[in-house]
């Protein structure tokens, strides 16, 4: 077998291992490792559907491509869609930000918050261990305890592919069957599989401004601002 079908292989393995829990999240941002997760939950399960709800933490900063396409495939697959935003997250109170801080980090306050609203036990997600040194100690069931904390030391060995369920009460599973996929490994597999991402992911012909050296997307979100020189260029984003 080639490397892509061990990987594929063992991502399904994983996935449907999933069917013991009662209540599953599939992360989906539409972004290309949770479009090839979401790929290989549809193999996984099929002629039926996963039985899994796809989740989406919104930060406010995405591109109008990618929403729409995470509609698009959760329309073509069939599943539930729930999407809970930072914004929502910040009215509360339960995430404050400094002034022009990233909103990255606090997406985790908002996960947790739709982990306990949901009663999710497992959630699963794209991340790869070649991302970074914190993701590369994570194990492909990593455990959480009843504050939705990761705690490196009690970890359960992942032996022979055998995975450990159990879980207390408030607890619950991340859940990562791209664990052991490359970057390079994801777009052969997209290339392979001829899976569609949304449009930013290629270059074409946008709407640019230049500011502080930099090329950025007109959107609503980053709109052209007075005295911005707007160019049009082949460029991705």
């Amino acid at each position: 077998a080639s490397r892509l079908e061990r990987l594929e292989s063992e991502s399904v393995y994983i996935l449907r291992d999933l069917a013991a829990f009662e209540r599953v999240a599939l992360m989906f941002s539409g972004g290309k490792d949770s479009a090839v997760l979401l790929h290989l939950a549809m193999k996984a399960y099929a002629p039926q559907r996963p039985p899994f709800t796809l989740l989406h933490i919104d930060t406010g900063h995405n591109f109008p491509d990618v929403l729409t396409y995470r509609d698009r495939r959760a329309q073509e697959t069939g599943l539930k869609l729930v999407v809970r935003s930072v914004e929502d997250s910040i009215a509360r109170g339960s995430v404050r930000l400094a002034r022009d801080a990233s909103r990255n980090a606090a997406q985790a306050v908002t996960l947790l918050e739709a982990q306990q609203e949901f009663s999710f036990d497992a959630m699963i997600g794209g991340a790869r261990r070649d991302e970074e040194k914190a993701r590369a100690k994570e194990r492909v069931f990593s455990h959480r305890d009843a504050y939705g904390t990761w705690r490196p030391r009690e970890q359960r060995p992942e032996l022979w592919a055998l995975y450990n369920r159990r879980l207390a009460p408030g607890e619950h599973m991340r859940v990562f069957p791209l664990s052991n996929w490359t970057e390079a490994d994801v777009w052969a597999y997209i290339a392979q599989e001829r899976i569609a991402l949304p449009d930013l992911y290629y270059t074409h012909e946008r709407d640019v401004v230049r500011r502080d050296g930099l090329l950025f997307p007109i959107t609503e979100i980053t709109p052209a601002g007075e005295g911005d020189l707007v160019e049009r260029l082949s460029v991705r984003f």
